[in-house]
């Protein structure tokens, strides 16, 4: 028996009369569709000889037909008839196609159209198919049930069916009414046998775009359009179609909807949108992104030239309506910005960018952009906001901003408070490297370099003062501060930096210096002042020590005399001439230090020393006029660092007032230290008649005094050395009697 599956599967469901034969005729197999037209079962099929289901006078035809076929190695159509078992010959199409099997070769023979399966004439079919495979294009028949049975030359080549196929030869296969879907791709196969039953079960054209498989396994887009052929009586005949191929055109389609997708996603990222305005005033483009920027309704079309007005700010309505005639009457474009306001009462900014279309001298419009610009703007202002600030900052410091790349020292950014400074025009170009050392004044030109050239050795910071001369002859100080720019890589790529014209600072200085100097010779005249003031009581502090001396010398010489001498009398007595000595000697240093004119200079200090010093200084003082002297000073106070001259005067001043209060009447003066809250507070108080009314705080002021001789500078000075140091100075009345003076001094300088 022959293994049918070599052939196709559907020769056994065919519902027309199909059988195999061998190249002598004898019937290897045989459908059930042609036991049913003969009355024969298979085992009598294969008996007979195939051509005696024919009537006698086609056979010789239909065997001159075939013979041609083995002949050619081609299939062969002949019509013929074959008589039924009802004895009735029905007319039919008989087709021979050749196969190769693994029993050698086999023909396959089909009996198309017989008995009620067709309808139609065998010339308007012959017809049709010539007239389909002849078409340009992709085409098709169905039978009313919806099977294919027929796809012309280049359908069939197109998907790769053999040249034996039966689709070629317009054979019923017995196909399902959907069995080309498999032929589709898997994402078009649904609505394709939507489409496609809606057509059968209506009878009316139907037309859909799937992608079909190719014999190289690709696919490609077809536009399939389906026809009923009705007889006269209205019933369907064939379903003819035609695919055309879309492919290209589809292609093109969904690039362009892609470009169209990119274009619409790009403009929405950057809130862009596009424009096109004809020649008579109206909008004949609007982009689904402008609506959303001008926040108006797509829905109601372009605006009009009106509308598209009324939609900006009050303020640019009337630039814009003159730009737009501008644009026409030169045919220009444009690039603007406005200002809109949403219909909610957004206010943004919008930049509009147009150019003009023109064919020959025909003006054909203007297409364009409109970008919204909200936060550009708003960060430009803001930008403007802090370069003004900055700007006016610089000016008002006096510190101008700078940057320069390494390897050719050229200036990446100069503020325009620098070209003020330099005395540089800033309308005019950058000036050079060499220009801007050529303005560093000679003096100081090589010192500054070598800062330079050291701080790029190293890659470290610089930090120095010079002087710069102008081309008018004036001279500026500059601080300049630079730091190095480094790359990722660690190589050293430039410097950026400030420099600051402290040109007036230096005055300051100087005259700061004068000042300190002729503070300086203030309390020097003061302390002279009061030397001279307190010339008898230090004449007679001097003159004890020494007319102690001078006796204890006598007496001295006298035990010396005596013999033999008395010598352990003598050296007692020579001991207390050199304490003598030293005594005058210490009260003649004190007032010398006291004395002297010098630079002010800081040391670490024992406030307490000082306040002793002064005291036995004035010790003196205090006995001539009855004035006892008590002290209540703090132990182990720290050592601070100050002025030892200055600190001298101060207690000098403040003791001697306090003295010379209570000249007429005697009394007690009272020095304090001690440490309060960090700092090292002292207080010295007299028991005098107090201060005047009022004048709490204006005993302080230069030239004010209360004394008939005195200078009114003794406590101005005082005060100005305390806060020189870091501390204050004040007055306050006592409770019963007299006045206390205060001040404190820091622990650190």
């Amino acid at each position: 028996m022959v293994d049918i599956t070599k052939i196709d599967a559907f020769v056994h469901n065919s519902p027309y009369p199909a059988w195999l034969a061998t190249g002598k005729g004898d019937c290897v197999y045989a459908n059930p569709a042609l036991e049913r037209l003969t009355g024969l079962n298979l085992e009598e099929i294969i008996q007979a000889d195939w051509r005696s289901f024919l009537l006698e006078e086609d056979r010789a035809t239909a065997k001159a037909s075939w013979q041609g076929s083995i002949a050619t190695r081609t299939p062969c159509r002949v019509r013929v008839r074959m008589r039924g078992i009802d004895g009735v010959a029905t007319p039919v199409d008989l087709i021979a196609l050749g196969y190769g099997t693994d029993d050698g070769e086999l023909w396959l023979f089909v009996a198309s159209h017989a008995g009620a399966a067709t309808h139609q004439s065998p010339s308007l079919e012959v017809q049709l198919k010539a007239t389909l495979n002849v078409i340009p294009a992709y085409t098709w028949y169905a039978l009313p049930s919806g099977a294919l049975t027929f796809v012309n030359e280049r359908n069939a080549n197109y998907l790769g069916l053999p040249k034996d196929h039966p689709l070629r030869f317009g054979i019923d296969t017995g196909g399902a009414w959907d069995s080309h879907i498999p032929l589709l791709h898997p994402d078009d196969r649904e609505e394709s046998r939507r489409v496609w039953s809606t057509c059968l079960s209506t009878g009316t054209t139907g037309e859909f775009s799937f992608r079909v498989r190719s014999a190289e396994g690709k696919y490609r887009w077809f536009l399939s359009r389906a026809e009923p052929l009705r007889a006269n009586d209205g019933a369907v005949l064939f379903w003819i179609g035609v695919n055309l191929d879309i492919d290209d055109a589809k292609r093109v389609q969904e690039d362009l909807q892609r470009t169209q997708f990119y274009l619409s996603e790009g403009q929405r990222l950057a809130r862009m949108g596009s424009w096109a305005f004809n020649p008579s005033g109206f909008f004949e483009y609007w982009s689904q992104e402008l609506f959303k920027i001008y926040g108006l309704d797509p829905q109601k079309g372009a605006p009009t030239l009106e509308e598209y007005l009324a939609a900006l700010h009050p303020q640019d309505q009337e630039s814009m309506a003159e730009t737009i005639k501008t644009m026409h009457a030169d045919r220009c474009g444009c690039d603007v910005k406005k200002r809109i306001v949403r219909p909610e009462g957004e206010l943004r900014y919008v930049r509009c960018v147009g150019i003009p279309v023109v064919e020959g001298e025909v003006l054909k419009g203007f297409l364009g952009t409109a970008m919204d610009v909200t936060q550009q703007e708003l960060l430009t202002q803001e930008l403007e906001r802090q370069r003004a600030y900055l700007s006016e900052a610089q000016k008002l410091t006096h510190t101008a901003s700078w940057a320069w790349h390494l390897p050719d020292r050229k200036v990446m950014h100069l503020s325009e408070e620098w070209y003020r400074i330099y005395g540089f025009d800033p309308d005019e170009r950058e000036p050079t490297w060499k220009e801007v050392v050529e303005r560093i004044h000679p003096e100081n030109r090589l010192r500054w370099m070598g800062e330079v050239e050291r701080a790029i050795a190293e890659k470290a910071d610089y930090d120095h003062e010079f002087r710069i001369l102008l081309p008018n002859g004036n001279v500026k100080w500059i601080r300049t501060v630079g730091h190095p720019i480094v790359s990722g890589a660690g190589d050293l790529e430039g410097f950026v930096g400030s420099s600051t014209d402290i040109t007036e600072l230096k005055s300051a200085e100087q005259e700061h210096d004068k000042l300190r100097q002729l503070e300086a010779d203030l309390a020097h005249i003061d302390r002279v002042s009061t030397l001279g003031e307190m010339a008898a009581s230090l004449a007679h502090e001097i003159k004890q020590p020494i007319a102690a001396a001078i006796t204890s010398a006598n007496s001295c010489i006298e035990w010396l005399s005596h013999d033999p001498p008395n010598i352990e009398r003598a050296r007692a007595t020579a001991t207390r001439i050199d304490r003598y000595g030293r005594r005058a000697a210490e009260i003649i240093d004190r007032i010398r230090s006291f004395y002297k004119k010098s630079h002010s200079e800081r040391e670490l200090v024992d406030v307490n020393g000082i306040m002793n010093e002064m005291l036995a200084l004035l010790q003196g003082e205090a006995t001539r006029f009855s004035i006892e002297m008590h002290t209540e000073l703090a132990t182990e106070l720290p050592n601070i660092v100050a002025d030892r001259i200055q600190l001298q005067q101060v207690f000098m001043n403040l003791m001697l007032n306090a003295i010379e209060a209570m000249s007429d009447s005697g009394g007690e003066v009272t020095v304090r230290s001690q440490l309060q809250d960090g700092q090292l507070f002292f207080s010295v108080s007299d028991t005098g008649p107090g201060l005047p009314a009022g004048s709490a705080d204006q005993i302080f002021s230069a030239f004010f005094t209360t004394k008939p001789q005195g200078s009114g500078m003794g406590l101005a000075i005082s005060r100005t050395i305390v806060e020189s140091h870091g501390g204050r100075l004040w007055a306050t009345a006592n409770d019963e009697r007299g006045t206390t003076f205060h001040f404190t001094l820091p622990i650190e300088a």
